[in-house]
């Protein structure tokens, strides 16, 4: 293979739908204890740390992988929602800090974002200054509307707000949309200049449906979506959805409403990633590629046989970056995703 150098303008051209000069890979995140067994360095306790001198370390050794590996841009980004007062509905199922009208009116919501800006401003300074040359960053504020307000609320309670106290159930919708806003904003006006692509992750859907009523989703979700969207776009960067879930009802207002450019996540007990390069091929970019069960237990040599399936099917239809169909976590074998990455690499020729 040729001698492989990092070009971020790969993936800003599958992002945009227009089919790249070189294919980039992508994973929506390679997580800390996957990276701990590549490098062997407890790289979950450099992030943990807080120091400085750490931090500088794990995105070092970050962007080493990165280029190692093969990819154009480095995953990152710091959530929002464990910055919003008394989450954990959403990750760890705590009762949510909103149950009521009288919480909601309560809750300090003008508190987030310099809370978020206080602890993520460090992270996003040191990764700069350790990117590699010719690569940028894709991500930014990570979670989207319908997280967030899980995170405060809770999926169940939610749910019962949707019919007990329907007025409070879009405003919760609308504040957490104006709230995200507001981060995302100050965010580009700091740190647009080091991202390629930007990016929220919102699953919406479980493996058969959406999680709500797709019209709840329509009028509630997708124009906050799109709000985010439109300032995104002022600053010319392509936006990309990361959503998990069978959302076929609502794909079509994400792409209408919410403007979104590219698309990432899948599994084939939803649909091949074929599905959606036809279905949306040539409106949307579309990022994943390899079913993660795929790649967490098949043998090597299947792993390389399937990816390389999945890439002669992509061809001819338009922006594709190829990779996990999701994110690599610390229980994704190692060879198994090396495999993925050699097939990917010799496909495409470095």
């Amino acid at each position: 293979m040729n001698r492989f150098v990092p070009d971020y303008n790969n993936l800003i051209q599958a992002a945009k739908n227009i089919e790249p000069d070189r294919y980039p890979l992508y994973d929506h995140n390679i997580d800390p204890p996957f990276l701990t067994k590549y490098f062997n360095v407890d790289m979950g306790l450099l992030l943990a740390s807080g120091k400085s001198e750490d931090l500088k370390e794990y995105f070092r050794l970050m962007c080493v992988f990165c280029e190692e590996m093969g990819y154009d841009c480095v995953s990152f980004e710091v959530c929002i929602g464990p910055h919003m007062p008394g989450s954990g509905s959403l990750g760890g199922h705590k009762t949510g800090e909103i149950q009521n009208r009288k919480d909601f009116e309560n809750y300090p919501w003008d508190k987030i974002e310099d809370s978020y800006f206080s602890n993520a401003t460090r992270y996003y300074d040191i990764l700069r200054e350790n990117l590699v040359e010719g690569m940028k960053v894709v991500g930014g504020p990570g979670n989207g509307i319908f997280e967030c307000v899980q995170d405060i609320v809770g999926y169940e309670r939610l749910c019962l707000i949707s019919f007990d106290d329907p007025e409070l159930y879009k405003d919760l919708f609308r504040t957490v949309g104006e709230t995200n806003l507001r981060i995302w904003k100050r965010f580009l006006e700091n740190y647009s200049d080091m991202y390629a692509v930007c990016r929220f992750g919102d699953d919406l859907g479980y493996k058969t449906s959406t999680l709500l009523d797709p019209d709840d989703i329509r009028n509630l979700i997708i124009p906050e979506y799109g709000k985010i969207i439109d300032v995104i776009h002022s600053y010319n960067k392509p936006f990309l959805l990361h959503c998990c879930g069978n959302i076929f009802d609502v794909m079509e207002d994400i792409i209408e409403v919410g403007g979104i450019d590219a698309k990432h996540s899948n599994e084939d007990a939803i649909a091949p990633f074929s599905i959606w390069l036809e279905k949306y091929g040539n409106r949307t970019g579309n990022f994943g590629g390899v079913d993660m069960d795929v790649l967490c237990q098949c043998q090597e040599d299947d792993i390389r046989t399937y990816t390389l399936e999945v890439l002669e099917k992509s061809v001819g239809h338009g922006g594709v970056a190829f990779g996990s169909g999701n994110s690599i976590p610390g229980y994704v074998p190692l060879n198994g995703y090396l495999a993925m990455n050699k097939a990917i690499r010799e496909f495409r020729g470095n």
